[in-house]
């Protein structure tokens, strides 16, 4: 049996480690830019799909399905973004005789629609965020959108309905922002998702992020798991999430629990999804949308409740029922916390770090894992996401997940493009992340209030640096020549790793 993986990176990676476990095997797909990508070089086999832009390869789903039928793969794991809540794309599977590992396309379509979601969780009796009932279209008039506007009260949010990772998104505090608001969110979401219909949603003060994990059968039983806390974020996007969340008693959990698994159950929802709601700081909680889709934060529940999540899906599409205690979902055996490394430079607002990663030094030891989809040599190419990797760490407390994550960030070297490395140093060591003190505005402020200071300190570590690319270049020299110098050049490295501290 074969599984296709419609997707890049490390989604991909793990998606393929998840078949090899379960003695499946795997299909990657690649366009011009990844054809020596760390996916495709794990893969059992490999497609190529056509030239880099995602347009043109990851997101043309005749391509997609051609390979699935190319390599005779009978399965397709979508994995998250590109094709992974298109409805078209699950029906185009299902048309070619292919078991899409998701939700059906009409749940996709329900869910996928936040105006639609916001529809069901009210029938479902889940209290939702004050908002307009009714998307408007690119094209509204503005004294429509204004009147409605005033309606819901400032400030609010101008959110695209097909909307996601913080894109077609815009907050607006008073009316005199909300015409820019809106052009901004419907050129965003125009550009990312070719639909830029968008609604008006009350922004609530301070909520915190919580979102429920889901795994749901085709025999009817949903399970839902314990919350992922992910209010850390820099401009709607995610940036740090953890599990279980400091903010909840069991209580409150178990009655988020009940609620995301009564509106699941209401729109028949089948394999792995994600119910987000937002907590004001009273306590009360509120739906916000619904991810029909394996979230990018998904490790960290893994971690907290022992339960392989990409592997449930794949055993949920194959039509197997949940035999999961739901005691063990929603009940937290550690604390996880994971960080979202990208090639972007925090010193120069977060500005995307596209090149070649020249030399990678991975953090080890009790309770880390590190999921990435690239290897020393790759490039960071300019037409996707630049995630690099994400590094989930784990304790038996949050505190002593906090003292290991402190003590991973520091061990990480990644050379050859600026990454986030330097900004998780500095958040870890920030009063309010200890304390677990955050909410969704957190982040923005405290970085508004050090603007124009860099988040990396002066030091040597440039000379360190360019000696680990150095002997990683002749490494990689010494492979095409002979042994012995294969073994000088790992010397090399080992000499050099140890001036950074690498053991």
């Amino acid at each position: 049996m074969k599984v296709l993986v419609a997707n890049r990176g490390e989604i991909a990676v793990r998606v393929i480690r998840a078949c090899r476990e379960m003695a499946l095997s795997s299909v990657a797909v690649y366009s011009d830019c990844d054809r020596d990508a760390l996916h495709v070089r794990m893969a059992d086999e490999a497609q190529h799909l056509g030239p880099s832009p995602a347009r043109e390869s990851y997101l043309d789903i005749a391509r997609v399905i051609d390979a699935a039928r190319r390599s005779g793969a009978t399965l397709v794991h979508p994995g998250y973004g590109f094709l992974a809540e298109n409805a078209d794309f699950a029906q185009a599977c299902a048309e070619a005789g292919l078991v899409f590992i998701g939700p059906t396309p009409a749940a996709i379509r329900r869910m996928g629609s936040k105006t639609a979601a916001r529809e069901a969780a009210l029938a479902a009796g889940v209290p939702i965020v004050p908002g307009t009932a009714t998307p408007f279209a690119e094209s509204a008039r503005f004294d429509e959108v204004a009147v409605a506007a005033d309606r819901v009260g400032y400030p609010l949010l101008v959110k695209a309905v097909a909307g996601g990772g913080g894109k077609g998104m815009r907050s607006v505090a008073s009316p005199a922002d909300l015409d820019a608001a809106v052009r901004l969110a419907v050129s965003e979401a125009r550009s990312a998702f070719g639909d830029g219909t968008f609604y008006l949603e009350r922004r609530l003060t301070n909520p915190r992020h919580i979102e429920i994990q889901l795994l749901a059968d085709q025999h009817g039983t949903v399970i839902p798991f314990v919350e992922r806390e992910c209010s850390i974020q820099r401009r709607h996007q995610k940036v740090v999430e953890e599990s279980p969340s400091v903010a909840l008693d069991r209580d409150t959990r178990l009655a988020l629990a009940e609620a995301a698994a009564r509106l699941a159950k209401l729109v028949d929802y089948t394999n792995a999804g994600t119910m987000e709601f937002l907590l004001d700081e009273s306590g009360a909680f509120y739906f916000l949308e619904m991810n029909t889709r394996l979230q990018v934060e998904h490790p960290v529940t893994e971690i907290a409740t022992g339960i392989d999540l990409v592997q449930w899906q794949i055993r949920v599409a194959l039509g197997e029922r949940l035999t999961l205690a739901p005691e063990q979902a929603l009940t937290p055996q550690r604390h996880a916390i994971e960080c979202r490394i990208y090639a972007e430079d925090p010193d120069a607002g977060f500005l995307p770090s596209p090149g070649v990663v020249r030399a990678l030094s991975v953090p080890g030891g009790p309770g880390v894992r590190d999921d990435r989809g690239v290897a020393p040599g790759f490039e960071i190419p300019i037409y996707y996401d630049s995630m690099i990797s994400k590094l989930v760490v784990w304790a038996g407390t949050r505190d002593e997940a906090v003292a290991r994550l402190r003590r991973a960030l520091a061990e990480y070297r990644v050379v050859g493009v600026r990454t986030t490395l330097p900004f998780f140093r500095w958040l870890v060591e920030q009063p309010e992340f200890t304390a677990g003190r955050v909410s969704t505005t957190y982040l923005d402020g405290v970085l508004a209030a050090r603007a124009g200071q860099p988040f990396t300190p002066p030091s040597p570590a440039d000379e360190t640096d360019a000696a680990i690319a150095a002997s990683v270049a002749a490494w990689f020299r010494a492979q095409r020549s002979s042994p012995a110098a294969t073994t000088a050049a790992s010397g090399a490295w080992r000499r050099a790793a140890r001036l950074d501290g690498i053991r």
